[in-house]
């Protein structure tokens, strides 16, 4: 049977496309050492991604834009990438594996969703490993038109360097405007004029401040919510104090307040 893996990468970054991948692995070429490739160093995942290229009975890779993401949502434009990618295999395979819970409808064979299918099915570790790959490789030649954020390191991810290359430069056209650390700047224009205007320092700190309140939106417990909530006011009571950031701090005690709110 002509069994396809199918995996995605670049589901949570706060910048680029989505990618996914669909392997049709040979029986009789065996590959030594697939995973996850979250599990894998990327000089791992580059050798085994050659191997998986130069072995396999069929392989694509393909995308969804950072326009589709924010217009479908994150979700959909993974279903779209990984639709592409099948769609994109040179034989029709007999059977779908893919990572995860949902798959796309309409697919012209049997499919099954499996989660934790890349550390599970060895056709979806190699898909995962070809979509990772494929996604890096692009962020890092995005790298080369928008130094100032990183691409290269973090490949959009919201590690701490990326939220700071957002507080001090705002974002770019390949950031997310859908997902909340970048659509923040275009909400009723608060990080437009007056963050501009803010001292750098200043500007890192209030756009911090504004992402750790969001993250304290998904708590459930309100013991912990109020708990957090005190921390967070004492963190950045220099943000608090400060008149240039009031359009901001307004911003998040609204959040706040409607999610406490949400709690009772």
């Amino acid at each position: 049977m002509m069994i396809c893996g199918v995996d995605e990468a670049g589901r949570g970054p706060l910048a680029g496309p989505v990618h996914a991948a669909a392997v049709i692995l040979d029986p009789a070429r065996r590959i030594n050492g697939l995973a996850d490739s979250k599990v894998l160093t990327p000089e791992k995942r580059q050798i085994l991604a050659e191997r998986i290229k130069a072995r396999a009975i069929a392989w694509s890779v393909a995308s969804a834009s950072v326009e589709e993401i924010d217009r479908l949502n994150i979700f959909h434009a993974s279903m779209l990438a990984m639709r592409r990618a099948i769609d994109a295999l040179s034989i029709s395979p007999s059977e779908i594996l893919i990572d995860g819970n949902a798959y796309p409808p309409g697919l012209r064979c049997p499919a099954r969703a499996i989660v934790d299918g890349d550390a599970k099915e060895k056709p979806i570790s190699a898909a995962s490993i070809l979509a990772k790959t494929a996604r890096d490789a692009e962020m890092t030649a995005l790298h080369e038109k928008y130094p100032q954020y990183g691409f290269d390191r973090h490949k959009g991810y919201g590690t701490s360097e990326h939220i700071e290359a957002l507080g001090r430069l705002g974002p770019c056209e390949i950031h997310r405007r859908s997902f909340y650390a970048v659509g923040v700047f275009f909400q009723q224009d608060l990080f437009s004029g007056p963050w501009s205007a803010m001292a750098e320092a200043l500007r890192v700190r209030s756009f911090r401040m504004y992402c750790d309140a969001h993250r304290l939106t998904a708590e459930k417990s309100k013991k912990a919510f109020d708990a957090e909530r005190r921390r967070l006011r004492r963190e950045y009571s220099d943000v608090l104090a400060e008149p240039q950031a009031t359009p901001h701090a307004d911003l998040v005690e609204q959040m706040l307040t409607k999610a406490r709110r949400a709690l009772r």
